[in-house]
């Protein structure tokens, strides 16, 4: 289709939804100019006994507080028209899936939702007892501001929202899957979306099944049909069932057709994998065709049975497309602890099997692990004392391909924890020498020695050779380089990972999990001589991982002995070199002026 082909197709949709009485115009009318309250909470707690829609409305404004602080002069407050009040708030929702699925329900009054208490951080904005769990609220929460970061016009596509949620069992996947089909097809007019599950059974019986239940139970669940039964699964919008619909599809490969296609150019395609990890290859990439246009969604939830797959690869190679969580199911108010606490003793818990049912994290992808899950766990958990003005140690790990990023990290002795990690995509040697030079001056400030170690290969000359021209001692670190005890290492990057893998063992790390998934994907053989050999970073590609920047840049700071009884010098050292130079305006001189967060 042409593009003025496909203005002309928009002109006439927008033209048919501007019809009086048309829902879908009401909705987008409500989303561009929000509903504003229109009663006091005093009257809202009235009007919230009254029996039907009228009471259930205002319930939920009081779950939500929509409403006013205090009526202005004697004017009466208006009546509530549910048919128009829903349509609005349809549109006011667009962007809010969290107060969604508080208004939408009954938490109050359905005592079979009194089951998780809401979290009290959330209870400072909501006036709900029971609700979503935490990672219910964070997930939503977060999806809410990327739509409206996304600032979708109807017309213009923009990026995908891409979630993976891996876990451990019991934490409520299917419930959210349902308030999020719920809360897209309630707020988007000519949603298009599809389900599916790693097994049939499972699409029917548990994830569809769900869907169903709490359509019945939502505010705005007479607007859909949702039929159920093998081969019929679908929710359709009643008014206009072929062009605002999701359906339920099984995941064999031989189906693969049925994902395909799926495009909403003015409002949102989207779909849900449920199981994720059991979803073969080929249904995720015809899936990628309908992220395309519109304001595309893509919600994947699972338990992280297998390394390997399209889901493991949303927390490793394709993570920079994904927003993550892992979710413990310790953490979560509805899972059965004293299973879990059986599972532990029984198995331990640095097995495999309490790591996909318990933790949310992937099994150990080989027996070759190089730097185990647990020694990482211990190492998040550990805490340390305050290493002082201690000598800081910035590592910096320059990237060498696209989808690679530039990562700073910097360790004070056993803390490699308490000054967060520098991580740029895209940065080149000059971005990325001003970054290291002003985070050394921040270090500096305060009188710290500080010692800098930059992988030399490939880019990273360019950006050793900018720091050392304006004044900075830097230690060019080759990964390949030879290794001081060669009879035990291949070459220096194996050796400082391996006084890394010593160092964790009573060292202190932040809860990271791109820096936990970076130190325990690398695998390591040996080479002709028997000398531990790591991994290469093409050969983690290759099987679908990320590049280990992160560990790499903590492994950094391992390569030059800290040394000792030199603090007065090099505090001399850093406090001129502080003084006597500005990253940005050595870097930048001759050029016009840039602001300090266009250069980062």
């Amino acid at each position: 289709m042409t593009i003025s082909a496909f203005a002309r197709r928009l002109e006439k949709i927008e033209a048919a939804q501007a019809v009086a009485g048309d829902i879908r115009h009401d909705i987008l009318a409500a989303r561009q100019q929000q509903p504003k309250p229109s009663h006091t909470r005093a009257e809202l707690k009235v009007l919230a006994d009254t029996p039907g829609m009228i009471g259930r409305i205002a319930r939920g404004w009081l779950r939500i507080g929509f409403a006013l602080d205090q009526r202005d002069g004697v004017k009466a407050a208006p009546e509530i028209n549910p048919d128009t009040v829903l349509q609005g708030m349809a549109g006011y929702f667009y962007d809010k899936p969290l107060a969604f699925v508080l208004f939408a329900y009954e938490w109050d009054e359905d005592r079979s939702l009194h089951v998780v208490k809401l979290p009290q951080e959330y209870r400072l904005t909501y006036e709900s007892e029971n609700g979503p769990d935490a990672w219910a609220c964070e997930l939503m929460a977060d999806i809410g501001a990327q739509v409206t970061g996304r600032g979708f016009d109807g017309r213009n596509a923009v990026d995908a929202i891409r979630a993976a949620i891996s876990s451990g069992h019991g934490i409520g996947k299917s419930a959210i899957t349902a308030w999020l089909v719920n809360w897209i097809m309630s707020t988007r007019p000519n949603a298009r979306g599809v389900v599916t599950a790693n097994t049939a059974p499972q699409l029917e019986s548990k994830t569809w099944a769900e869907i169903g239940k709490w359509t019945k139970r939502c505010i705005f669940g007479a607007w859909f049909d949702v039929t159920t039964g093998k081969g019929s699964m679908r929710m359709t919008m009643r008014e206009y069932p072929e062009a605002w619909r999701c359906d339920a599809q099984t995941c064999r490969e031989e189906n693969s057709e049925s994902f395909a296609g799926l495009h909403a150019a003015d409002s949102t395609a989207f779909y849900i994998f449920d199981e994720a990890s059991a979803i073969p290859a080929k249904i995720w990439e015809v899936a990628e065709g309908g992220m395309t246009d519109g304001s595309p969604m893509w919600f994947a939830f699972g338990n992280p049975t297998r390394t390997g797959t399209k889901f493991f690869e949303c927390f490793n190679g394709q993570r920079h497309r994904w927003s993550t969580r892992q979710i413990d199911s310790r953490s979560c108010q509805i899972t059965n602890k004293k299973q879990i606490d059986e599972w532990i003793a029984d198995y331990g818990i640095a097995s495999d099997f309490v790591k996909v049912r318990v933790l949310g994290e992937f099994p150990s992808a080989s027996s070759l692990q190089f730097i185990s899950r647990e020694l990482v766990n211990d190492a998040q958990a550990r805490e340390v004392a305050d290493q002082g003005l201690e000598v800081a140690v910035v590592g910096v790990d320059p990237a060498r391909f696209g989808d690679d990023s530039s990562v700073i990290w910097t360790r004070i002795g056993r803390d490699a924890r308490s000054f967060a990690p520098v991580r740029l995509r895209g940065a080149d040697t000059m971005t990325l020498a001003a970054r290291v030079a002003e985070h050394v001056n921040s270090l500096r400030i305060s009188g710290r020695p500080v010692i800098i170690n930059v992988d030399g290969g490939g880019v990273g000359g360019g950006v050793i050779d900018r720091l050392r021209s304006v004044g900075y001692d830097v230690n060019e670190v080759q990964f390949g380089g030879r290794a001081i005890d060669p009879r035990k290492w291949a070459n220096r990057r194996a050796e400082i990972w391996g006084a890394l893998r010593e160092w964790l063992a009573g060292g202190a790390i932040p809860k990271d999990e791109i820096l936990a998934t970076d130190l325990t994907s690398v695998e390591y053989g040996y080479n002709a001589a028997d000398a531990i050999l790591l991994e290469k970073k093409e050969s983690m590609k290759a099987r679908g991982l990320a590049s280990p920047d992160s560990a790499d840049a903590l492994a950094i700071t391992f390569a030059v002995p800290v040394p000792v009884g030199v603090r007065d010098g090099m505090q001399r050292d850093n406090r001129r070199q502080q003084a006597e130079y500005d990253p940005y305006a050595a870097l930048n001189r001759g050029h016009d002026p840039v602001s300090l967060s266009q250069r980062i």
